[in-house]
């Protein structure tokens, strides 16, 4: 039986070549070769993995990049796990750099939470550990059984910062809204630099009032006093003696900038840019607040449907992500949108857990609101 004297194999779990990219990279920085498999799909859109090496006793790291197609992406990953637990392997380490359903960490109106509902599946599957990079929400390392390490990609974007954005000491790091203002203090921060916020931007996607929690309670028609009804004009309460308090309506401000950005470089961040919508809004407020220049910084560049379009049709000067996520496609679209390269601290992250050290080095400088 060849085994390799590292002890460790590196397997990719796509069947997309443009989503083996990172794997390979990852590959050749540790120096190892990436494990044989084969994964496609049958011409029933059924997922089949087959194995080509053995790899009992070893600890293995499955790297899976969640292209477009995020279902897909998901059975490979767990039917690569599972054809690996199945072959006796001792460890089974995915390597995610993208967690996908992400944002359906908590629960919405009559809804799931589908992360929890991944985590158990991944568990089940017969992954060990997992490495990831900038979940949607820390809290989500809660959801599984198992230990999970949460890398950051910003000392890559900061990076990029210094050394690729002209007279970035003019900039000011700005927050799309107050919920992502933690993370960009920590940029500001970081880089020496001011902060701005906006605020009150576009309607929220999810209205309250369609939630059946908020709904009038059920008063039946009776011919007595069963202390349920009260006179008309009057609220009436779910219970003999309960007035409930009403609930007043949130309303979104009108659109402002806490913050100074006139003749300055705005640099919004934020961990996933996807619908762009909310991106090309800023980008306009901030142009008309006097902002000359405008980058976005994202971990994680989904860029779905027409994302490429409207960012070129819009003021945003360039989007810089991480390639977390393949977009090449959309690069070819949109030559405002630039890429840094990961694959170093997830090498690293493999090395060292393979090794038994301590991550503690990859999370140096690093805070809890990054």
């Amino acid at each position: 039986m060849n085994v390799p004297k590292s002890g460790y194999r590196v397997f990719s779990a796509n069947s997309s070549a443009a989503c083996t990219e990172l794997a390979k990279k990852i590959t050749e920085r540790l120096g190892v070769e990436l494990g044989k498999s084969v994964v496609f799909q049958e011409s029933n859109s059924e997922t089949r993995v087959d194995v080509k090496e053995s790899v009992r006793g070893q600890t293995i790291f499955i790297i899976q990049t969640i292209p477009r197609d995020v279902n897909t992406a998901i059975m490979e990953l767990l039917i690569m796990a599972y054809a690996l637990k199945t072959s006796c392997a001792k460890n089974i380490i995915g390597v995610i750099p993208y967690f996908p359903y992400s944002k359906q960490c908590k629960m919405r109106k009559r809804g799931s939470i589908v992360s929890k509902l991944l985590a158990s599946m991944l568990a089940k599957a017969g992954l060990t550990h997992i490495i990831t990079m900038d979940l949607h929400q820390k809290e989500i390392q809660g959801f599984f059984s198992f230990p999970v390490d949460n890398l950051r990609a910003s000392p890559f974007l900061i990076q990029y910062i210094q050394e690729e954005i002209p007279d970035y000491r003019n900039a000011i790091i700005v927050a799309k809204s107050p919920a992502a203002a933690k993370r960009a203090q920590s940029y500001a921060e970081r880089l020496r630099l001011g902060l701005a916020v906006i605020h009150g931007e576009a309607q929220c996607s999810e209205s309250d009032m369609a939630d059946g929690r908020h709904s009038p309670p059920c008063v039946r028609n009776t011919t007595g006093n069963t202390g349920l009804e009260l006179p008309s004009g009057k609220q009436q309460a779910p219970f003999p003696g309960i007035e409930l308090p009403i609930m007043m309506a949130k309303e979104k401000p009108p659109i402002t900038v806490v913050g100074d950005v006139g003749g300055r470089i705005a640099i919004i961040v934020d961990d996933i840019i996807d619908d762009v919508g909310d991106f090309v809004a800023a980008a306009e407020i901030l142009k008309e607040r006097g902002a000359y220049k405008i980058y976005i910084m994202a971990t994680h560049g989904l860029l779905s449907a027409d994302a490429p379009r409207l960012i070129e049709e819009s003021a945003i000067d360039e989007v810089v992500v991480t390639n977390t996520v393949p977009h090449e496609v959309q690069k070819l679209q949109c030559p405002k949108i630039k890429t840094v390269d990961v694959s170093m601290i997830l090498a690293e992250a493999i090395r060292r857990i393979h090794n038994g050290e301590s991550m503690a080095y990859l999370f140096r400088n690093i805070t809890v609101d990054d």
